[in-house]
């Protein structure tokens, strides 16, 4: 039996949807909407979709959002500055620098513009204090893919408390967060990464599998418990066809998409996961549609915050 398909399209809706009275609100007192600065430097073909994609959500839910953008031969110290003067802005209550940043940046780059975005207009919930407030189940504003995971988690009916979590991955912007996340819901956690011995056995004891390593399709049925839910955090966009053939059959809907773009944004889950898992979200349409989403509640809830406003 096919996993029941976990539509992150539908849930993202639903949570802007409940934010549209707070931006009304926050709108009649304070004589404005919420404001989103984003930073965009270069032009990195993946970052100008996603960037288009958080201006329009941002526009449909009525907040403000203004693009900076900085070209591909801009130097830390301008960005640096730029993210001084979104700091000092009062129309802007939130601040997101999209990455990847440019190459050509010192390796510690990104770190220095997190650590340089005011903690209250966070909403990429990265700054050190937020992490730190996250540790203690606290935080306001919290990276915007794990807490859309526990959304499309809670939203869809599927039960954390007292259930074993695996995260495959540690990073900082998912892998760490997601973990303290699942932690604050009652569940037991394990966080695996590449170093992981025996990585597969230990995966297929999550009742939860969350996968965030940018390997597509690496996480096959032989990773994941009969039963489990799957969510699927991945996101490459896959140019070879020999990957695309080996995945989807000819003539079907996936590998006709392929043809007709040229390449195919895959997931780290395998097709034939779905063949084994209860519940599984998609790519794309699951867990995008609710980070996106959690960036404009983030932006609403900072604002709040900077007024007094909160509920």
């Amino acid at each position: 039996m096919a996993a029941r398909l976990l539509d992150g399209v539908e849930v993202a809706d639903a949570v802007r949807r409940d934010m549209a009275p707070r931006v009304t609100r926050f709108a009649a007192q304070v004589g404005r909407p919420p404001g989103l600065g984003i930073v965009l430097v270069g032009q990195h073909p993946a970052s100008e979709l996603y960037v288009r994609s958080k201006l329009k959500s941002a526009g449909e839910t009525g907040l403000r959002a203004d693009l900076e953008r900085l070209p591909e031969t801009a130097s830390l110290a301008e960005l640096l500055a730029l993210v001084e003067r979104l700091n000092a802005s009062d129309v802007h209550d939130g601040i997101l620098v999209q990455s990847p940043l440019p190459a050509s940046m010192p390796s510690d780059a990104e770190r220095r513009v997190f650590d340089a975005v005011s903690p209250e207009k966070d909403v990429d919930g990265l700054h050190p204090v937020n992490v730190g407030k996250l540790v203690q189940h606290r935080a306001d504003l919290v990276a915007c893919t794990p807490s859309g995971v526990v959304e499309l988690l809670r939203r869809s009916g599927v039960p954390i408390v007292g259930r074993h979590a695996v995260v495959i991955g540690r990073s900082d912007i998912v892998g760490k967060p997601m973990a303290l996340l699942l932690l604050h819901e009652h569940a037991t956690v394990t966080v695996c990464h590449s170093k992981t011995t025996d990585l597969a056995r230990i995966a297929r004891e999550g009742d939860i599998l969350v996968t965030a390593l940018g390997r597509p399709a690496f996480v096959t049925p032989a990773f994941v418990k009969p039963g489990a839910t799957v969510i699927d955090v991945g996101t490459t966009h896959v140019t070879d066809r020999a990957v695309i053939e080996g995945l989807f059959p000819v003539g079907s809907k996936r590998f006709e998409a392929f043809l007709r773009r040229g390449s195919l944004v895959l997931g780290d889950v395998h097709p034939a996961v779905a063949e084994v898992a209860s519940a599984l979200s998609p790519v794309p349409g699951g867990v995008g549609p609710l980070t996106i989403a959690m960036l404009l509640r983030n932006t609403v809830v900072a604002a709040e915050r900077r007024r007094g406003l909160l509920p």
